[in-house]
């Protein structure tokens, strides 16, 4: 009986360490939601919802670079048809989403999780996402 107790503690203990190395259920599943938010509203094509699923300074240069209000000038992106979420990581207070047709980052605010970049394409392993939408 001790023998199994110990067993028992001895794996909550090692899965209390991992825990601690990457993020919490809750955290993964907020970033996700947020992403599959905004892809359902450009789906949809409600702009405006996808401009409040935005981290601010995205929208500023959103708004910036088209001249417009951000509903108009969503409207007029090239973004890709997303379609369903891969993979989700979260570091700290940023995410990386993988969707089939493409990547999104988002941001933790007060507010909740923003989409800081969409339309994202690997440039290569040591190179940066090149993005259709981001911030300044």
């Amino acid at each position: 009986m001790a023998r199994a107790a110990r067993a028992v503690l001895c794996a909550g203990g090692v899965a209390v360490l991992l825990s601690g190395c990457g993020a919490s259920a809750a955290r993964v599943d907020g970033a996700r939601a947020a992403g599959e938010r905004f892809e359902r509203a450009l789906a949809s094509g409600d702009h405006g919802a996808a401009c409040r699923l935005l981290a601010p300074e995205t929208r500023g240069q959103l708004e910036q670079d088209q001249k417009k209000t951000c509903g108009e000038a969503m409207g007029e992106e090239e973004l890709p048809q997303a379609g369903a979420v891969r993979t989700t990581e979260v570091y700290g207070r940023q995410a990386m989403l993988r969707l089939v047709g493409d990547t999104l980052f988002l941001s933790q605010f007060s507010g909740g999780w923003k989409v800081v970049a969409a339309g994202c394409t690997p440039q290569g392993e040591q190179q940066p996402y090149q993005c259709v939408l981001k911030g300044g």
